[in-house]
């Protein structure tokens, strides 16, 4: 007996339930020392912001030093581990507090991001550099693409921190990268 095929199921928006943790968008306490914010808005392809999708970030130590520490699900307040996850509100807004990431391979530091969200049938991997960060005309994922495409996937100085805003499609959409295996 052959049995029909069945329709395939996006990423989301099934997040709410069980993958959003306490404490999750903060890597480091708010009072830290050197602490940093990465936030944004994810937009899809209309422009309209998406308010139920998920963002993890993970990054290297201030010094460019691979984080290897337990703990992100179980916060203690004070080991960084460099990693952490978030939900957008309803404006379709996402808040991270952190520490600015060093290279980690000489290049460019920047925050490796995920995007999960409805309609996507895997999830979506980017980049946020630092606006100023040390390498980036010599980093070798940006030089790799056309001038025009570079810009988004960079971070802005704000009152705030960083801003990072994720354009799923459309004009200006975010440079998304595939990994090999």
């Amino acid at each position: 007996m052959t049995r029909p095929p069945t329709p395939g199921q996006t990423v989301g928006p099934f997040f709410g339930f069980a993958l959003p943790y306490d404490g999750g968008e903060q890597l480091v306490p708010r009072t830290e020392p050197g602490a940093v914010r990465l936030h944004g808005t994810v937009f899809d392809g209309a422009g309209e912001p998406v308010p139920d999708a998920l963002i993890e970030v993970w990054q290297p130590s201030p010094d460019g030093s691979l984080v290897t520490a337990a703990g992100s699900l179980h916060r203690d307040g004070w080991t960084f581990t460099g990693f952490g996850r978030a939900a957008t509100d309803a404006t379709g807004h996402y808040d991270f507090t952190t520490l600015a990431p060093g290279s980690a391979s000489g290049g460019a530091p920047y925050f490796a991001i995920t995007v999960f969200a409805r309609g996507l049938l895997d999830r979506l991997f980017t980049r946020a550099y630092l606006p100023a960060g040390a390498g980036l005309a010599t980093d070798a994922l940006l030089a790799a693409l056309p001038a025009e495409r570079r810009a988004t996937l960079l971070a802005a100085d704000d009152e705030h921190g960083y801003r990072f805003d994720i354009r799923l499609q459309g004009p200006d959409e975010t440079v998304f990268l595939a990994y090999r295996g």
